[in-house]
């Protein structure tokens, strides 16, 4: 039997306010444990909610940028659960009136464009954190992140592999950080999935069940986690089980999902609307500020680098990965003033491989833009050649000072006199006189054997168009 998958993503973005969403308590990450809680996040009787108008305008932000309906009116709800770090036990969330609700996302496949419906985002606010480690048997109890500020983005169920969800979160995490909402920082948690994955005949109308893994932490990790989660289901179906509608934990080290708890539905958590909040309701004027203040758009702004630099299609994905890297190449070509291609090899290349080499981010490069295009003037007026810039480039990135200071120090000037690099091919050719022979015999290869024997002779300093050109004009019979 052929199968198909089905899979839908709920991803939760940190909003990046100062404070959380309903108290004036700080959000920053780090912080020594209930250090960043007040009696409002605490649950303490008496004490009410406030709203953060800050991530009202954030969420109105995103359905903007995904074409979605921003709700006039949206309302807050009760979401009923105990967690030991939920001291209110029950967390505050958005239910029937979202404030955010059918949007879409393209993304981009190996078979091509793609389009992911988004069902709703809802604003709520996040739980505590349970602490086992080094609490002599006990649990201990963090509420820093109680009340932390969340985005809810809900996927329609559109993709069909585990290739198509990675693609849809990737395309998903550089919309929330040029938009300026969410650092997408996984590993501190401020983006984290919840993939719903089921399988059915190929052909078959009905969904099958679902499984909910939860809290995925890295693109790598959603795909083997639903990966291995279609093999389970497929296998269990096949030999006459049935799959449970549950909600499973993702084993990176074992790399297989294991149960946690069976499946909520939304009656279990009885919500009801919370009455300590007022209805959300957004006024046409503050609809048109927040339209009016919207960034460049990442596939805006992948299109314009086509049309104005001349770049692939390529190109332009690669150096609009982020708002960073879109404005570090752009900074770079008005500051250079070179062809825009060269810019963009050597910001998606050498640039590109140090940062890596070295886990830095583009803001934390030891090279800026315009230090950048100091060197990049060298290629290109003939100072240096482009090898010998590789190697201005690792003194630059070491601190040796800028392009013209390392080309000075280590005496990396290329030679482009017409008859200084004649010279020295002369030379070559006399000393050569049976590889000479050779090639007026018509043995072209033999020609890169004189291209390297000069370039040798000049400390690798000549110009290589005009070694060329004049090797060319003196090995001819």
């Amino acid at each position: 039997m052929e199968w198909e998958t089905v899979i839908g993503l709920e991803v939760h973005a940190q909003l990046k306010t100062r404070s959380k969403i309903f108290s004036a308590s700080p959000t920053a990450y780090g912080a020594a444990p209930n250090t960043q809680a007040n009696v409002v996040d605490a649950a303490f009787p008496g004490v009410l909610p406030v709203l953060n108008g800050e991530a009202v305008r954030m969420a109105a932000r995103f359905g903007l940028a995904v074409g979605a309906t921003v709700h006039r009116r949206s309302v807050f709800a009760r979401k009923n659960y105990f967690y030991p770090d939920l001291p209110k036990g029950y967390q505050i969330s958005q239910y029937e009136h979202p404030i955010v609700e059918r949007g879409r996302l393209v993304i981009t496949t190996p078979t091509g464009e793609k389009t992911v419906g988004i069902t709703r985002a809802h604003l709520e606010e996040d739980a505590g954190k349970s602490l086992h480690e080094d609490m002599g048997g006990f649990t201990g109890i963090d509420l820093n992140r109680a009340g932390t500020p969340l985005l809810e983005i809900v996927s329609e169920p559109d993709m069909r592999s585990a290739a198509e969800a990675v693609a849809y979160l990737k395309t998903l995490h550089t919309l929330v950080r040029y938009l300026d909402i969410c650092d997408g920082n996984m590993q501190e948690g401020s983006f984290r999935c919840d993939a719903n994955v089921s399988v059915r005949p190929l052909g078959q109308a009905r969904l099958g069940t679902r499984a909910e893994l939860k809290n995925i932490n890295s693109f790598r990790f959603v795909e083997r986690a639903i990966d291995y989660e279609v093999r389970r289901q497929i296998a269990l179906i096949s030999s006459g089980g049935q799959v449970r509608q549950e909600t499973r934990l993702y084993d990176s080290v074992r790399d297989e999902t294991r149960s946690m708890r069976s499946k909520e539905e939304a009656n279990d958590y009885r919500y009801f609307p919370d009455p300590d909040l007022p209805a959300l309701v957004l006024t046409e004027a503050f609809l048109a500020e927040v339209r009016d203040a919207m960034p460049e758009l990442p596939d805006a702004k992948r299109e314009r680098f086509g049309a104005q630099y001349g770049l692939s299609a390529y190109d332009a994905g690669v150096l609009t990965a982020s708002r960073e890297l879109a404005r570090y190449y752009e900074d770079a070509v008005a500051a250079a003033g070179v062809e825009p291609k060269l810019v963009a090899n050597w910001v998606s290349g050498e640039l590109a491989a140090r940062l890596n080499e070295d886990g830095l981010d583009i803001v934390d490069s030891r090279v800026g833009a315009v230090a950048l295009a100091g060197l990049l003037r060298r290629i290109a007026d003939g100072t240096v050649s482009g090898k010998a810039a590789k190697d201005v480039f690792e003194a630059m990135w070491a601190g040796e000072g800028d392009a013209d200071t390392v080309i000075a120090a280590r005496g990396l000037r290329q030679i482009s006199d017409d008859s200084a690099i004649e010279e020295v091919v002369r030379q070559v050719i006399a000393a050569n006189p049976k590889q000479l022979a050779q090639y007026r015999a018509g043995e072209e290869k033999v020609f890169t054997f004189f291209v390297g024997q000069t370039m040798k002779a000049s400390r690798g300093k000549a110009n290589p168009a005009k070694v060329n050109e004049i090797l060319k004009r003196l090995l001819a019979p």
